[in-house]
């Protein structure tokens, strides 16, 4: 017999069940699919899972759901209900993705209240879960997706109609080419050695049937590759050429229209792009396409105009032939382009045969270059220059006569002769520039940088409606006309009533193009406005260069130049007028001797006579002029007032929304509130990270206009105002609906490294940087305020001589004078005196209210409902802003290990007394609940039913066990 052999193994157990779980917090899934790629799109929002609405929903905003889950590329976006209607809240609804967000969170949106949204219009998604690495969309080294892990795949166990199914699921039409070897360059994840044996048919990969693990040697040196064809999913139909015409989209194997509600210039540019076409010439609408067949894929379509495909733009609907019929959409592309320079400017290239082609300078004259000009919207032909003037391209070339008239409307229409033989080359390429034509006006004002909003559009001047007109649009306009920055955007016919078309409403622009015909808009053409709702603009014909948007060198647009001032025509009075204009305040300092730097402009040296309460610095006479040099610039410093504020939360980072226009404060609509806007808000007031968007008034009713309705921040506005809206006093609610925000710098100090909520070291918020306070500087009536702003009763004992260990902050060493009757630390006064301590003398504070926590209920002393004691007294917490992040850190402060789930009181039993807590807003790395912030001890409205519990994985106990064999 062969003696065994006594090898030990050491074993580690825990004393409850090992679960394996990711450090980041989920708050997004996918419920009743056949995968976790696949399901009934659900949200996680103070604690709670609800879904989401499928008005708007669409491909880009299912590509961000499944980049958020590591899912692949979106397959399908789904609406009423297709995975089973959900329940609880309905979360979010009209989501507006651009596609490239990170987290579904980060996308605009109608807000958080969507009780106008049942359950049976509950979106949904199904993602890839395959995907191709290392080349293009539609080729590179194959991956797919098993067990949350993305595995490469075995040459050997992959055949062509495995291919057939990876190219259809991607939307990328049939194979090409399946290639091994690791053609696509080695992987370093797992590898997928199971035989896949799809009959070629399937829509998915993981339809297809697969047989036991081989036992092939396979390695990174056979990870398998594929090139499919990447099929176009739009074309243009029933026009005179292949870029102009009906607009048919393929979606499920079918091809149908698009409606042409909402039909733009900037959906016209992503189809022309899509078909290599050149630039959008016109976005058409019913009366100028023939009607198309088959479903109405796509109803208002919202590209921005960068998308590379149609298909990734918003769109309201996918699908709903009912909202939509007889109204299909088509574009008109140019044939032609300019390369190398500018819009209006550069080689001339036509497309024949879907082939970009240079033209030989030799079959090109004047009146072919008026057609080229106003097919590309470029007003006149300035010069038509030989010669290779834009460099030598290396397309083929054109060699045919073109023989225009001068006043077609495209260059296709033209006749030409049969190809010549001329001897060209590149180095004959002709080029043009063109006057490039300013297609937009202001009429009716006391400038031409103010007026009613005049579009030219098809040759002929019309208005703009005011229903969504806002700053972003006005900003898009004074860039367009170089008229500084935007004052105000008005409406209601301000500067008197147009005539003529209508051609757009409403107007959606970011607020960065550079002219207004780019911006998306929801018609381009008269609907449902008239006359007395023209938009205007008024820009302000002052700036300020050089320095911030309220400080640097002062210039002045006249006969539409800019002109530096000279100081020496400028006095206290006219900086009034210019800092008003801005709106940025009231002057700080006015500064001559160029402080921000020499311009190179004209030298404006008329004497400006402000009386100092005008609104507008063109608005004041001017006198005699001066002698002036550029070492004698203007320049000035406004105080940059607040244009928005907080009220009624307790602290200048909570409360209502108020907005400052027009010298009137006014409130916001929470139609469209999300946290995208909470986040602007946030960042204005130097608040922090947005914690919270709230809405029906959470913060009390606000009285005087509602300033503002439905809002479209991207988040990275740097102010309210730079953001989409119904446009001013345009509200589409009542006070009951205004909007708050709760930020996470609402609080203005907090107690560190104690062993609760309401005890330890004393720390301040100041300048954005917290401080340890001296000891000297603090006293009874201080520590009165700091308990009751934290919400923690009475103070017991201020103790000196750093108590709570000693911190690495700054020190705050003024004295603080509070009464005691103060809300917040902030509210008290500061002495100038300044003590000299070190941090020795760190104060620290214990105050009478929360004191302890624990879990109840469980089968252990690691799970359970959770309750805290305040004031002497145990309450429950309300899962209303209770996630995973909250209940990692109590887990970790229980010594209980890692949280495994957060669940409701049908759990561990509804509890009894006070419910204490509110919004906790843990990041999840917190060591105690204590280093969290709390917005308020009591929720009134949240009911013993909501009691949140948590179950931790449990204390780790290391048993070190001999195992032998």
């Amino acid at each position: 017999m062969l003696r065994m052999m006594g090898r030990c193994l050491t074993l580690i157990l825990l004393s409850s069940v090992v679960i394996l779980i990711t450090a980041d917090t989920v708050n997004l899934r996918l419920v009743g699919g056949h995968s976790r790629c696949a399901g009934r799109v659900e949200v996680l929002h103070r604690g709670q899972w609800g879904t989401v609405c499928d008005d708007a929903w669409d491909l880009a905003d299912a590509a961000v759901v499944c980049r958020e889950l590591d899912c692949g590329e979106p397959v399908e976006a789904l609406g009423n209900a297709h995975f089973e209607p959900g329940s609880g809240s309905v979360w979010m609804g009209y989501v507006r993705c651009v596609g490239s967000e990170s987290t579904l969170k980060d996308c605009v949106s109608g807000g958080r209240d969507q009780s106008f949204c049942t359950h049976a219009k509950d979106a949904g998604v199904i993602c890839s879960e395959v995907r191709l690495v290392g080349g293009s969309r539609c080729s590179g080294r194959l991956e797919i997706l098993h067990d949350q892990t993305w595995m490469s795949v075995c040459d050997a166990v992959f055949d062509q109609q495995d291919a057939e199914v990876v190219c259809r699921e991607l939307d990328c039409g049939a194979p090409v080419q399946v290639l091994g070897a690791a053609a696509f360059d080695k992987g370093d994840t797992q590898m997928w050695t199971q035989e896949i044996q799809c009959r070629g048919n399937e829509s998915q990969i993981h339809l297809c049937p697969t047989s036991p693990s081989h036992e092939n040697n396979c390695s990174h040196d056979n990870d398998v590759g594929l090139v499919c064809t990447e099929i176009i999913n739009v074309r243009l139909v029933n026009g005179n050429s292949p870029c102009s015409g009906t607009v048919e989209v393929l979606h499920r194997g079918q091809w149908g229209t698009v409606c042409d509600v909402g039909w733009d210039l900037a959906d016209a540019a992503v189809v022309c792009r899509e078909l290599d076409c050149g630039e959008p010439v016109d976005a058409l609408s019913d009366a100028q396409v023939v009607l198309g067949s088959g479903p109405i894929w796509m109803n208002n379509a919202m590209c921005a105009g960068s998308e590379s495909t149609l298909k990734r733009c918003g769109s309201i609907i996918w699908g709903f032939q009912s909202v939509c019929q007889s109204k299909s959409a088509g574009v008109m592309c140019s044939g032609v382009r300019l390369v190398g320079g500018s819009r209006c400017s550069g080689r001339l290239e036509i497309l024949h045969n879907q082939t970009w082609m240079s033209v030989c300078d030799a079959v090109f004259d004047q009146q072919d270059a008026e057609v080229v000009c106003r097919e590309l919207d470029c007003g006149a032909p300035v010069q038509v220059l030989g010669a290779a003037a834009f460099d030598k391209g290396e397309a083929q070339m054109w060699t045919q006569e073109i023989q225009c008239r001068g006043n077609e409307s495209q260059i296709h229409l033209c006749p030409r002769s049969l190809p010549h033989k001329y001897n060209c080359s590149h180095d004959n390429n002709v080029g043009l520039v063109c006057a490039d034509r300013v297609n937009v006006r202001l009429v009716g004002g006391n400038s031409r940088c103010a007026g009613r909003v005049e579009v030219l559009h098809r040759g002929q001047w019309g208005t703009v409606c005011d229903f969504g007109w806002d700053m972003p649009d006005a900003a898009v306009v004074c860039r367009e006309l170089d008229c500084g920055e935007p004052v105000d955007a008005v409406g209601d016919a301000y500067f008197g009533p147009g005539s003529g078309p209508i051609w757009t409403n409403p107007m959606m622009c970011t607020g960065s193009e550079t002219t207004l015909k780019n911006c998306g808009s929801l018609q381009f053409f008269d609907y449902d406005c008239n006359h007395d709702t023209d938009a205007g603009v008024i820009c302000s014909e002052v700036r300020l260069v050089g320095g911030t948007r309220c400080s640097g060198r002062l210039e002045i647009l006249h006969d539409q130049t800019w002109m530096s001032v000279c100081d020496a025509v400028f006095d206290q009075q006219d900086a009034e007028v210019v800092c008003r204009e801005l709106d940025c305040g009231a002057p700080v300092q006015v500064l001559g001797a160029a402080a921000f730097d020499k311009g190179d402009t004209q030298m404006w040296t008329q004497e400006i006579q402000c009386r100092g309460n005008e609104s507008h610095i063109r608005m004041c006479p001017a006198s005699q002029k001066h002698s002036c040099s550029h070492d004698d610039h203007q320049a000035l410093q406004c105080a940059d007032v607040m244009h928005v504020r907080l009220v009624n939360g307790n602290s200048p980072c909570a409360g209502r929304v108020e907005v400052l226009h027009r010298g009137q404060w006014g409130t916001v609509c929470h139609d469209s509130w999300d946290m995208p806007a909470a986040a602007v808000v946030c960042r204005e007031l130097d608040c922090g990270e947005p914690v919270d968007a709230l809405g029906l008034a959470h913060f009390g009713q606000g009285s005087g206009p509602i300033w503002m309705s439905v809002l479209t921040c991207s988040g990275t506005e740097s102010t309210l105002k730079n953001c989409g809206s119904a446009g001013w006093n345009k509200p589409v609610c009542t006070h009951n609906h205004d909007a708050g925000v709760i930020c996470s710098g609402h609080k203005r100090s907090r107690l560190a490294d104690g062993s609760n909520l309401c005890s330890g070291r004393l720390e301040i918020l100041h300048d954005q940087t917290w401080m340890s306070v001296c000891d000297a500087v603090f006293d009874q009536q201080d520590a009165e305020v700091v308990c009751r702003e934290l919400d923690c009763g009475a103070p017991v004992q201020v103790l000196g001589a750093a108590a709570f260990d000693k911190g690495d902050t700054q020190m705050w060493t003024q004295e603080i004078q509070c009464r005691g009757n103060e809300s917040q630390i902030s509210f008290c006064s500061v002495s100038s005196l300044k003590h000299n301590c070190t941090f020795d003398n760190i104060v620290g504070l214990i105050c009478s209210g929360y004191t302890d926590l624990r879990l109840i209920n469980g089968s252990d002393t690691c799970s359970g409902r959770v309750e805290l004691q305040f004031l002497k007294e145990w309450g429950t917490v309300c899962d209303a802003c209770w996630d995973m992040s909250a209940a990692s850190v109590l887990c970790r402060q229980l010594n209980c290990g890692i949280a495994v789930s957060v669940v409701g009181s049908d759990w561990f039993g509804e509890g009894s007394g006070e419910i204490w807590a509110d919004v906790f807003d843990c990041d999840g790395n917190e060591t105690k609940l204590s280093e969290c912030s709390i917005s308020s001890w009591s929720r009134a409205e949240c009911s013993h039913r909501r009691d949140v519990g948590v179950i931790c994985s449990g204390k780790l106990i290391l048993i070190l066990r001999p195992l032998c064999y």
